[in-house]
This record gives C-alpha cells, sequence and structure tokens, in this order.
C-alpha cells in the first residue's frame, strides 16, 4: 500500500525524522491561506501515488500566497501523467503546501528488502535528486549498500560507513546515524516494503531534513496496522484493482488484450508467457487462489470482462483444492451475464477435470478446449 508525500512524512517524522513545516490542501483558499502564514512563498506538490512529479508539473513554486493558490488551481481537479502513470495519468485531489528550504546539498536514501540476501538494505548516494535508476546505470559507483541484519539492526559502525561514502561533515556523522536508525525502526516497526527519501537534504545552517519521501506498506501485513490501513487512497488505483482487492482476489491491470485466469501465482506467470509465445499481450494477472468458490470464480471473470481491451480470455486451471467443475460453473455463470463474450481459450487439468468440461461444452459458450500449453498458444493465435 502506498501512501501519499504527506502521510509519509507525518509517519517518518512520528519516528524523529526531520521533515519541512507543512500542510495538505484540498482547495486553492486553503493553500493561499497557508501560504500567507509562512510570508507567501511555498512549494505546492500534486499528492499522487507516482514518482516523476516534477518534470511532469506537478511540483511549483509560488513566490506569492497568490502565486501558491494560482498553482493550486492548476493541479487541483486534473489527471496528472507522469512516467510512472501511463497516459491516463493519476487524479490530483489534495496538494502539499510547503515551505521552502535553503539548501546546500542534496543525498539520497532508501531502505528496501533485498530478496537474494533476504534482509533490509539501506541505499544512499551523493546523487539526491535524481532518479536512482539512472545513476545506477550511469555512475553505479555512486551507489552505497548496506545490509542490515534483522536479528541485530541496524548498527552504528554501518551509518558511520555511509556517512564516510557520502563525505557527510564530522558535526552532521552522528545526526545522519539518528536518522537513518529512525528510517529503519519505521521500516521494521510497520512493516515497510520501501522507505524512500530524495532528496534528503542538508540546509544551509546544517540541519538534515527529508525534502521529499515515499512509503509504501506491505499489504500482507495491513492486518497488523489497523491505522495506518485507514490511509490508503483508492482514488489512486484502477477501479478494477480496488474492486478485485474487495473480494480478495489478486488482479493486475495490464496494457494488452489477452484477458487471464488462473489458480495459482506461478501458474499466471506461466500462462502470460504461454499468451506471448502467441504474439500477444496479457491483459491482467488474475489468480483467484487455490480455495476459490464459484462466487469467487464468477466475480473475477466478471472484473476481467470490465476491461474494454480484453478482447480474448485464456483461462487455465490445475484442479485441486478448487476442483475444475466448480471453475467452469463460475465461468459459465459470468460469461452467461455479461454483455460481450470474447472468445474463450480453457486449459484445465487435475481434479474434476473431465466434468469441468463436461459443464463448459454444455453452456453454449464460444469456447475452445486445449490439453496443452503449446495447444492454448495455437488457440489463441487462432481467434
Amino acid at each position: 500500500m502506498k501512501l501519499h508525500e504527506f502521510q509519509a512524512k507525518a509517519l517518518l517524522a512520528s519516528f524523529g525524522v526531520p521533515i519541512p513545516e507543512s500542510a495538505v490542501a484540498e482547495s486553492p483558499e486553503e493553500a493561499h491561506a497557508k501560504a500567507s502564514q509562512w510570508g507567501g512563498r511555498a512549494v505546492v506538490k500534486a499528492q499522487v501515488h507516482a514518482g516523476g512529479r516534477g518534470k511532469a508539473g506537478g511540483v511549483k513554486v509560488g513566490n506569492t500566497s497568490e502565486d501558491v493558490g494560482a498553482i493550486a488551481t492548476s493541479l487541483l481537479g486534473t489527471m496528472l501523467v507522469t512516467v510512472q502513470t501511463g497516459p491516463q495519468g493519476v487524479p490530483v485531489n489534495q496538494v502539499l503546501v510547503e515551505q521552502t528550504v535553503d539548501l546546500e546539498r542534496e543525498i539520497y536514501l532508501s531502505i528496501t528488502t533485498d530478496g537474494g540476501q533476504r534482509r533490509p538494505v539501506i541505499i544512499a548516494s551523493t546523487e539526491g535528486g535524481m532518479e536512482i535508476e539512472e545513476v545506477a546505470v550511469n555512475q553505479p559507483e555512486k551507489i552505497l549498500q548496506e545490509a542490515v541484519d534483522p536479528a541485530i539492526g541496524f548498527q552504528p559502525f554501518q551509518g558511520r560507513r555511509l556517512a564516510q561514502g557520502l563525505s557527510m561533515p564530522p558535526e552532521l556523522v552522528r545526526p545522519f546515524i539518528t536518522l537513518v536508525n529512525n528510517c529503519y525502526r519505521a521500516y521494521m516497526d510497520t512493516d515497510c516494503s520501501l522507505i524512500e527519501i530524495n532528496p534528503l537534504v542538508v540546509t544551509k545552517d546544517g540541519q538534515l531534513m527529508a525534502l521529499d519521501a515515499k512509503v509504501a506498506i506491505d499489504d500482507d501485513a495491513l492486518f497488523r496496522h489497523r491505522e495506518e490501513a485507514k490511509l490508503a487512497d483508492p482514488r489512486q488505483d484502477d477501479p478494477l484493482e480496488v474492486e478485485a482487492t474487495k473480494h480478495d482476489i489478486a488482479y493486475v491491470k495490464l496494457d494488452g488484450n489477452v484477458g487471464c485466469m488462473v489458480n495459482g501465482a506461478g501458474l499466471a506467470m506461466a500462462t502470460m508467457d504461454t499468451v506471448k509465445s502467441a504474439g500477444a499481450e496479457p491483459a491482467n494477472f488474475l489468480d483467484v487462489g487455490g480455495g476459490a468458490t464459484e462466487e469467487k470464480v464468477s466475480k473475477a471473470i466478471s472484473i476481467m470482462l470490465s476491461d474494454p481491451k480484453v478482447e480474448r480470455v485464456l483461462v487455465n486451471i490445475f484442479g485441486g483444492i478448487l476442483r475444475c467443475d466448480i471453475a467452469a460453473r463460475g465461468i459459465a455463470d459470468a460469461y452467461g451475464s455479461a454483455t460481450r463474450k470474447p472468445p474463450l481459450v480453457i486449459r484445465m487439468l487435475g481434479t474434476n477435470a473431465e466434468e469441468g468440461k463436461a459443464v463448459l461444452s454444455a453452456s453454449g459458450l464460444p469456447i475452445t478446449l486445449a490439453n496443452t500449453l503449446p495447444e492454448a498458444a495455437q488457440a489463441i493465435k487462432a481467434t
């Protein structure tokens, strides 16, 4: 679950990370009023779940409170298109109005989990304010990493090593170590999958401050964080993904035109590979899970068919806990009530596979049955 910048900063501040004074505004009048308290000059930032806001015009500086109000007017209620949103963009419902800061230098700092090392990794770079992916490609020597053993936690010597690599002045080494430790505590205590501060700045008066922040919390841990879960903003997500989440369906919308439904994440990856081997592109990742009911399968198919880009459908079921006949009845139910019925390729193996095929054959739906993935790929090519 992604947080907005203002939410991320509030979370980090609760763990002792210094942030600029700021306020959230949902109207130009609110933005104008807040900027007036600081003498008029302020930064206005669109609050969206996407990076690249600055290049897309979502971060602007107003020199007067009137400027701030005008910037808020130009952003609120619009769809901001960035390199991470796709052409449809994401809605701007709030802006963050923030005091300007006189800065000396910018640093990149983040914490994420390295699956290979099976532990959190702190990443830092002197190239703050830049996209870290570009730095990693063009200047990899400027990427510093410290893997943290979760059994003992972040250690001061690791902070000193990072500070040295960042050429941190002696008087800021201890504050820097404290800040990184506070970020690590926030990461662990709230089950984050990412904390990113870009940039972490050194102000002209020698203070460290998080000028921007991104925080993502592991969805599977939200049951432990009821208050943080309330910070979710479904307006930033695809409506079909939001609907799927309500029904405990793993669904991710993609850009292709072949809808895919399976009962297992590994099977989903193989199914999408099958679609690509047919020269097509998957329209979604959709996993109903091993214990799905007939109703859940029907809902999953209905959500998939709600995507107007879906022109063909490939269902790949390996019957186990989810029996093939249950899946078949769910598919037939959803297709029977659908306003459009794109060609359907189905591969069923496992428990009650023959019963499932019989249900589908008797449904009168536009179905092609396949026994193997190569057969399924050929059927997708032919539809």
